[in-house]
């Protein structure tokens, strides 16, 4: 480890070793998230290696110093993710050439759980994130037996790391209820000047049948029964009956498995796929309402970049709405699991148009300031004080027969 001068203060440099089954370009929250953590600390002058499964689009690619590429299986529900195998004597071999000062684990699968044990055997201090309720998953597909042994796993695994950093104080609460220990908080932020309402296209918005003073409803992420995406079709289905005179439109970025089965319900609606960058940024700013009905996020990164891009956004109290919603000034909030108290929400933003102007702009003055680099500094301030706190453990004398 040497200093290194971020630009405020001298801090370490650290050799950081990221474990994660999924990572830009792939499009999900955590592959975002990491994406904009490990730029913004190789920005900070840290060294960063990464450890991911080998994905579809990765046939020329080849592993070197800063990227191992382990063997995986696919994703069921996921087309074209890879769960990673477990490898952990490869990385064994790795660490032991090439010792990294700390571990970031950001997902929890065999992988993640063999880097691990790697990690302990080695005496190489561990940072995990809770980036995804997987235990909450269970029950959309089938599998609601398996939610009480896959929380304990979780709890089990998340314990034995140094320190567990999770995205929301809602998410924090929940864990430590469920017997986590040493869970720090890390927020998310957003790029506030790609997500932004200059990117709104009166082109886009008349491709989708909407003039000047119509209506988008947006909604944007994975099409997928975690989503609880029933809601969001009752939702938009009720503003249409209490707004008639309103030209209202359903527009949804994204994919998964429920996309044909929504086509079907809703006939009008536009289906706009995968979108990415400044297109991504295009649809959100040409949108007006961002309904987000998902009960099952850590965090939530598309509220933010709705709130950015100008939408007025409606959502549960809870994760990132909890944190950067104050319902009525910039965007509406309902409690967790009241489906009338959403729609309603919705609602209200409707019944003024001045209302949903104010909304609108507030959101975007509240998401302007929420940019990465503040976090990235608390992320790399966190693994460093995991890796001082290893080696100060590491120097302590040991009392005999210990």
């Amino acid at each position: 480890m040497a200093p290194v001068d971020t630009g405020a203060m001298n801090v370490t440099s650290l050799h950081i070793a990221l474990i994660s089954e999924t990572f830009p370009p792939e499009i999900n929250g955590v592959a975002n998230t990491l994406g904009r953590l490990s730029q913004g600390l190789i920005q900070r002058g840290h060294r960063l290696q990464l450890i991911r499964p080998r994905q579809l689009a990765d046939e020329q690619q080849a592993s070197d110093e800063h990227l191992l590429l382990t063997r995986g299986w696919p994703l069921p529900g996921y087309p074209g993710l890879q769960w990673g195998q477990s490898s952990l004597h490869k990385l064994l071999r790795r660490w032991q050439r090439q010792r990294p000062d700390v571990l970031y684990i950001a997902t929890e699968g065999p992988l993640g759980l063999s880097a691990l044990r790697a990690a302990r055997r080695l005496g190489i201090p561990v940072v995990s994130g809770f980036h995804t309720n997987f235990q909450q998953y269970t029950g959309h597909y089938g599998l609601g037996l398996l939610t009480r042994a896959l929380t304990r796993y979780l709890r089990w695994f998340h314990n034995r790391t140094r320190m567990t950093l999770v995205p929301s104080p809602s998410q924090r609460l929940e864990l430590q209820r469920r017997g986590f220990e040493r869970l720090m908080l890390l927020a998310r932020g957003v790029d506030g000047q790609l997500f932004h309402p200059s990117h709104r296209s009166p082109e886009l918005r008349a491709s989708w049948g909407l003039g000047q003073d119509d209506i988008a409803v947006l909604h944007v992420g994975r099409l997928a029964a975690e989503k609880n995406l029933a809601l969001l079709v009752r939702s938009f289905r009720e503003l249409q009956q209490r707004f008639p005179q309103q030209r209202l439109k359903l527009v949804l970025v994204g994919d998964g498995p429920l996309r044909a089965q929504l086509q079907e319900e809703l006939p009008q609606a536009i289906f706009c796929g995968v979108q990415r960058g400044t297109a991504l940024a295009e649809h959100y700013a040409s949108g007006d309402l961002f309904l987000f009905p998902s009960l099952s996020e850590t965090f939530g990164n598309v509220v933010l970049e709705a709130q950015a891009a100008g939408l007025a956004v409606v959502a549960y109290d809870q994760a990132a709405a909890a944190q950067h919603i104050h319902h009525g000034h910039n965007g509406a909030l309902a409690m967790p699991g009241d489906e009338q108290g959403f729609i309603d929400a919705a609602c209200w933003l409707l019944e003024d148009r001045e209302s949903l102007r104010s909304v609108r702009l507030n959101a975007r003055q509240h998401a302007g300031k929420q940019g990465w680099d503040a976090i990235v500094a608390q992320f790399e301030h966190l693994l460093q004080d995991a890796s001082s706190a290893h080696i100060t453990d590491e120097k302590k004398p040991r009392c005999a027969g210990a």
